[in-house]
């Protein structure tokens, strides 16, 4: 979530308004564990509403950090009884729920889906409704998934609650669909062909301004019934958004062509074959594509002042989705985080497929040496002690790091006896440690991506658990590539490596007793 602005709530325009007792209003979620509706949550309750979420699942609401502060109410948007058990004393309802990717039949599913929602907020006297639908042009022939959402807005706005739908095109964050098809498009391929809608106009939007004006529609006057476009700074064509986050992920620019042949349909099995975007997902992310996706009117502006310092360029947009740049009130990428959080671990709201591509060798093993050993193993790692494993292609890796103009393995280390954040260790660098517990290592040597290796101690009764992972970020085909170079020599450096710590440690418990020091 590092792309998105605190959620602190502070911005006055964004606050909730009391109700006339003095007691805070309530905001009612659909969809609240999907990309959008996880993340607006948490800033819901910074702003001073209560917050009442609707779910098939109240179990995955309790895996987010926000899930003890909310209201849950078990349920389908579609079952008139829990949609009225949720709808009541309700003041703004968020409508954030699609069946993209459903199927055949989903036209069905989203209209019975807003029918009963509008009928229930109806009789409920909800104050106002907050939709989020899809950026179109008025005059074009839509595809099936813009034409139902566009159903969908028009059956709230006839629902006799004050409505307003909200109309976004690709929004930039990490974890949205559309952004991660961009993401892995271009990660992978370094000559892209393409269909013809790369050349199309769209008006990007970054998801920290999507929730500025989801928040912003509590508050605007009760009487509006509307639809308004909303979008970001940048009209740019398809082809231009792809170089654009090729550029701040630290990749060449992509050769495009845009090909005459590729319908929608072989558009998405060519999408669902290249990135991990299920196909279910992609066909109505392309069809979206078919048209310019640029907003008609401005006016937002008049119902919604836009974020404090503007609306965010596209490339700060992909810059902040990336964790490559850091402001006040930004949450920060997971090095950034507590000492023990992962580079892959993803946000609840995400999708499996959502972040960034991320490759690991894990290794676990139990043993019956003392945390207080294994620690004092794990700590003298490297410098003269060298790797716990295979020196010889220990030092084959780190002269092929001098070749190219990498420090290799011959800067040791400044102790040998402790570690610090900072210190140098041959070829990779502390990044974050824990005494006793966890060593974080990000590598420094040449690589075509971004490499990490974490070593964590877990202790228990009688028997002390080792973790040891190995991150690797690709950078674009090469990193990929550099990843199944290197795979078949995994087994031997890491399986190894586990094997001498824990019998280091084994032996060092058994010359020593339980007393091992960590000195």
């Amino acid at each position: 979530m590092n792309e998105l602005s605190a959620p602190t709530g502070q911005e006055e325009g964004l606050r909730a308004v009391p109700r006339p007792d003095g007691s805070p209003p309530r905001a009612l979620v659909f969809g609240a564990t999907g990309y959008i509706g996880g993340r607006l949550v948490p800033r819901l309750l910074a702003a001073g509403y209560r917050v009442r979420v609707l779910a098939r699942e109240p179990a995955r609401v309790a895996a987010y950090d926000w899930g003890d502060g909310v209201e849950v109410v078990p349920g389908d948007a579609r079952d008139e009884a829990s949609v009225r058990e949720a709808v009541e004393d309700v003041d703004v309802l968020y409508y954030l729920v699609h069946s993209m990717g459903v199927g055949r039949g989903f036209e069905k599913v989203d209209r019975d889906a807003a029918e009963n929602v509008g009928r229930a907020a109806s009789d409920a006297r909800v104050g106002r409704i907050v939709y989020l639908g899809g950026l179109h042009p008025d005059d074009a022939e839509l595809s099936p998934h813009l034409r139902s959402r566009v159903e969908v807005g028009e059956i709230l706005l006839r629902s006799g609650v004050p409505t307003l739908v909200l109309q976004a095109g690709v929004v930039i964050g990490s974890g949205s669909a559309s952004f991660e098809m961009v993401r892995h498009l271009t990660e992978v391929l370094p000559y892209m062909p393409a269909p013809r809608w790369v050349r199309n106009h769209i008006q990007p939007i970054a998801v920290r301004d999507v929730l500025h004006y989801l928040l912003g529609a509590a508050r605007i006057a009760g009487d509006i019934n509307r639809v308004v476009d909303i979008g970001g700074p940048d009209v740019l064509r398809y082809g231009q958004m792809m170089n654009g986050y090729a550029v701040e992920a630290g990749l060449r620019q992509r050769a495009i062509a845009a090909l005459p042949v590729l319908t929608p349909r072989l558009a998405s099995h060519w999408v669902n074959l290249v990135t991990p975007v299920p196909r279910a997902v992609a066909r109505p992310l392309v069809e979206s594509l078919q048209n310019d996706c640029v907003m008609s009117d401005h006016e937002i502006d008049s119902l919604i002042a836009p974020p404090e310092g503007g609306l965010t360029p596209y490339r700060r947009a992909v810059a902040l989705a990336l964790g490559r740049v850091r402001d006040d009130g930004v949450e920060t990428s997971w090095q950034d985080a507590e000492v023990s959080g992962a580079p892959s671990d993803p946000l609840a709201a995400d999708p499996d497929w959502a972040g960034r591509t991320v490759f690991t060798d894990v290794r676990v093993a139990e043993t019956t040496a003392t945390a207080d050993a294994l620690w004092s193993v794990i700590q003298a790692i490297g410098g003269d002690t060298g790797w716990y494993s295979s020196p010889v292609l220990w030092a084959v890796r780190g002269w092929m790091d001098k070749v190219v103009g990498g420090v290799g393995l011959a800067r040791g280390r400044r102790s040998r006896a402790r570690l610090r954040v900072g210190d140098a260790l041959d070829f990779w660098r502390v990044e974050a440690i824990e005494p006793g517990l966890f060593l974080r290592l990000r590598a420094e040597m040449k690589v075509p991506g971004s490499a990490w290796l974490e070593l964590r101690v877990t202790p228990g009764d009688g028997i002390t658990r080792y973790d040891q992972r190995a991150v690797f970020f690709p950078l674009g085909l090469a990193g990929r590539l550099y990843w199944l170079a290197v795979l078949p020599f995994h087994g031997l450096i890491f399986r190894g490596m586990v094997n001498r710590i824990i019998a280091e440690a084994e032996q060092l418990t058994a010359m020593h007793g339980r007393t091992v020091s960590t000195e």
